[in-house]
């Protein structure tokens, strides 16, 4: 199969550079390499033209195309014509050897597939289940022969019946979904969203709907808002063969402000794609869940590590979540 890989860049061009030489010791090597270049300087440019990759073709886009929803738009429109998938990696990620291979074989492996994603092997922290060892099952979740201990938030949500009645990757009708991900247990597992650092799509997808132009700028959640518009295809599944490390480089993110209020807001536009009708209880839920982790990150002011930050961004959630009330987002 002929695929095509999109990496959207701002600022880091040391990053950009890792990922591509690990692409470049892939089992299977991109047909095209399309680098969508927001940066307001010349670095990245100019690291490419020393060191060159084949395949490659760069694009610095002009100020009305950057942001990560318009660079990605810009670089499906370029991709060339004879391509049967479309494959979208953050740029402060490094691939492992057979990631490529592993994709385009879930692919082939069933036509009903239309999206695939990967599992970031440095972030897992699934176990295998002790024989013998007493789990508490509002601290932990299971799945599959394997068990994840449950962050603060997600103990919280447990003991007070708020957590999610569906398996990790698949959206409830109350959002906020699980967000543990997959074992490294060499199964697919189908899903409702994939993540942005690592997600491809067939062509078929790519040609008939953009990323929304709601999620401009640092474009947080524009991959949950894609994959699940993407479901009208197919089915859109998780390999945890897929694998990759991912970074989370700082540069290029938000203030902890306006990050507190796109959690709420975008959230808030991607739960209704998926549920454009909620029910009371829908809503109930989905409202006490973005109070319940408004609050939390107002307690980690008093005792968390960053507490300036931790502040920033609960005010940013509060503010988002008052403007709900008279400025709801309009959904596109």
């Amino acid at each position: 199969m002929t695929f095509s890989l999109i990496i959207c860049t701002y600022m880091r061009s040391k990053p950009l550079l890792s990922l591509l030489e690990s692409v470049e010791k892939q089992s299977m090597y991109p047909d095209e390499i399309l680098i969508i270049d927001g940066s307001s300087d010349t670095k990245t440019e100019l690291m490419l033209k020393k060191r060159r990759f084949r395949n490659l073709y760069y694009f610095a886009v002009p100020p009305e195309h950057r942001g990560l929803t318009k660079q990605r738009n810009y670089g499906i429109e370029r991709v060339t014509d004879n391509a049967e998938i479309v494959c979208f990696l953050d740029d402060d990620t490094i691939l492992e050897t057979g990631y490529f291979e592993e994709l385009i074989k879930t692919f082939k492996s069933d036509s009903n597939i239309s999206g695939v994603g990967g599992v970031a092997i440095n972030e897992n922290k699934w176990k295998p289940i002790e024989q013998g060892k007493k789990y508490n099952p509002k601290k932990y979740y299971f799945f599959d022969g394997f068990v994840y201990k449950e962050g603060q938030r997600n103990m919280v949500r447990n003991y007070l019946g708020l957590q999610s009645n569906l398996g990790p990757g698949k959206m409830p009708n109350y959002s906020h979904g699980r967000t543990c991900g997959f074992p490294l247990n060499n199964k697919i597992h189908e899903v409702d969203l994939l993540i942005g650092m690592s997600m491809a799509f067939r062509k078929n997808v790519v040609d008939q709907i953009q990323f929304s132009s709601y999620f401009e700028g640092y474009g947080l959640y524009e991959d949950a808002d894609f994959s699940i518009r993407a479901l009208q295809f197919g089915k859109n599944v998780i390999n945890s063969n897929v694998q990759l490390k991912h970074f989370h480089n700082p540069s290029g993110r938000p203030k902890h402000f306006k990050y507190g209020k796109m959690v709420v807001r975008n959230g808030w536009y991607v739960w209704r794609v998926k549920n454009p009708n909620p029910t009371f209880m829908d809503s109930y839920k989905w409202h006490s869940i973005i109070i319940l982790l408004m609050l939390i990150r107002f307690t980690n002011t008093i005792k968390g590590i960053d507490r300036k930050a931790a502040l920033s961004e609960a005010l940013g959630r509060m503010i988002g979540w008052w403007s709900l009330l008279f400025n709801k987002p309009k959904l596109n």
